[in-house]
């Protein structure tokens, strides 16, 4: 049974909040009687993208499983690259950051959909060729996992929507020449979500740091379009030995 932990959006930002709730979501996680296949972090690591935040994430982002992170909207490339993955050295800093786990039985692909000065996402072409390489280069017996940080569809909830991944098409039509792409797991959307993306499930981890209110949770059009005061959440997502993919979230307590 492969099972990975999905946290996603706990925006650092020198607040004592944002990283007392990061931290628990760790503890939780290493206090797991069970070692887990994989632990991914889907972007908006940092608020500002500052190098400040980003020690204090590399502090944090530490676990005895195996750990991917990827960049958001909120992110800084090349300040990302420079903390939380210092081996790498780029010819171009603000290249997209992309990373792949091979695990056993089980391959997950980390893509960047992050716009270097923009808030909306789109995998670059560079990204895209890299993915269908991955894909390309893992036996079909074997599930894939892709993640990046911004959904590719609207989830209803339109401060988010109007900043999603743009250019989907290009990712369905990849998507397509790849059947053993299992599922695409995304954040960004600050709400626990379940959909369908080119045919495969598409599972939304909830943020951290807080809770977007849906539009039928809203109150009126000032209210604040977060929740501040529910617990931080995170997704398992469970491959079991029937190849069914089954996703179960969980609150965890600060």
């Amino acid at each position: 049974m492969i099972v990975i932990a999905h946290v996603s959006d706990v925006h650092i930002d020198g607040d004592e909040r944002a990283t007392d709730r990061t931290r628990a979501v760790l503890r939780y996680l290493e206090e797991l009687p069970y070692d887990l296949s994989a632990v991914l972090v889907t972007g908006d690591v940092a608020d500002h993208g500052t190098p400040d935040e980003y020690a204090v994430a590399r502090e944090m982002l530490t676990s005895r499983h195996p750990l991917l992170v990827c960049p958001g909207n909120h992110d800084d490339r090349a300040a990302f690259r420079k903390a939380l993955l210092p081996e790498e050295t780029p010819a171009l800093p603000y290249a997209p950051v992309n990373q792949v786990l091979r695990g056993e039985g089980f391959v997950v692909a980390l893509c960047d959909s992050s716009v270097p000065g923009e808030h909306q996402g789109l995998l670059e072409d560079e990204t895209l060729e890299w993915l269908d390489a991955v894909l390309a280069d893992t036996p079909h017996e074997l599930p894939v996992l892709v993640a990046f940080h911004h959904p590719p569809v609207p989830l209803h909830t339109p401060y988010v929507d109007e900043i999603r991944q743009f250019g989907e098409e290009r990712l369905a039509a990849l998507a397509d020449r790849h059947p053993h792409l299992t599922a695409f797991l995304a954040g960004h959307a600050h709400t626990a979500a379940a959909t369908t993306f080119a045919g495969r499930p598409l599972l939304v981890a909830p943020g951290v740091v807080s809770a977007l209110r849906l539009p039928w949770e809203n109150p009126g059009p000032d209210s604040p379009h977060v929740h501040l005061d529910l617990p931080p959440t995170l997704a398992f997502h469970v491959l079991g030995d029937d190849g069914r993919l089954t996703t179960h979230y969980r609150t965890v307590t600060v």
